[in-house]
């Protein structure tokens, strides 16, 4: 009997060890396995996004991609060489907390600035292009974005190629001032020089595409394509209505409305943007040699 209970002691003092050791979570799934469409909020593995050009494959909204994801999949592989790849922004107003920020979006984003350009291939055509990123500054257009935009179109008329702009920005920078606003003006006008030697530039509207950049070069192409479901618009919405004192359409300011209205060409699906860019290119060269 003693043994009996001896036993049973045992085991209940086994028991209340066990119970004392913490209970051991479930694995965690690590971050970026899976995200979530903004759109339709469906659940969607990260290998799929890739294999889909971060495009959700079920409501086929495009997710946002960096500049350098753009290019990897609009330039020929292995063709693509940076331009002004050193070019940053200063603080020209010493405007409060403006150069910190700007060092850290730098260190989170590998990018000097808002933009990346440079000359590559699409379809084994040549182009030069500048891609617009809205991790960094939201895309705003500080100076040295402007300047680096610039630069590409004069390129692109220096060596009688045609240009290619994929836009995204929330406007111009309004921490350098006057600098950024000004750059309106001189994107545009280089624009204009590009086109009077006639030159073919195609613009790439991406969500969203705002301000200044929506009230300059990104509305100056000869042929305007657009991302689906892109915000193109110069004002907000709730800014307009407060203006206007009128109710806006749901849709209002949408790359589906825009088309509506006859300010952009054609919307296309980003999984075939870079054939739609080839057939463009290759339709401008038969015409440039004939």
């Amino acid at each position: 009997m003693d043994n009996l209970f001896k036993e049973r002691k045992n085991r209940l003092d086994v028991f209340r060890k066990w119970r004392k050791k913490p209970i051991p979570k479930a694995k965690e799934i690590p971050d970026h396995v899976f995200m979530s469409c903004s759109h339709c909020h469906t659940s969607v593995a990260m290998m799929d996004l890739v294999s889909n050009h971060y495009v959700c494959p079920k409501c086929h909204h495009p997710f946002k991609i960096s500049a350098r994801e753009r290019i990897r999949q609009l330039i020929d592989e292995g063709t693509f060489k940076e331009t002004d790849a050193k070019m940053i922004s200063v603080d020209p107003d010493d405007f409060p907390g403006y150069k910190d920020k700007l060092e850290r979006l730098q260190k989170q984003t590998g990018m000097k600035e808002a933009v990346i350009t440079g000359t590559g291939k699409i379809k084994g055509l040549p182009c030069v292009i500048g891609v617009m990123d809205s991790n960094f500054f939201m895309g705003s257009m500080s100076a040295a974005v402007g300047e680096k935009i610039t630069r590409a179109i004069e390129l692109a008329t220096k060596k009688k190629q045609p240009l290619i702009l994929c836009c995204t920005s929330g406007g111009a920078r309004m921490q350098e001032g006057i600098l950024s606003l000004v750059q309106m003006a001189k994107t545009s006008a280089a624009m204009k020089k590009h086109s009077d030697a006639g030159l073919l530039s195609i613009i790439v509207l991406t969500h969203p595409t705002t301000g200044g950049v929506s009230a300059s070069f990104a509305m100056l192409g000869d042929i305007i394509l657009s991302e689906p479901y892109a915000l193109v618009g110069f004002a907000g919405k709730r800014v307009i209505e407060d203006t206007i004192h009128e109710k806006l359409p749901d849709n209002f300011q949408t790359a589906e409305f825009v088309l509506e209205k006859g300010f952009i060409d054609r919307i296309v699906p980003r999984e075939k943007m870079k054939e739609e860019l080839g057939r463009l290119l290759s339709f401008h060269c038969k015409r440039s040699i004939s």
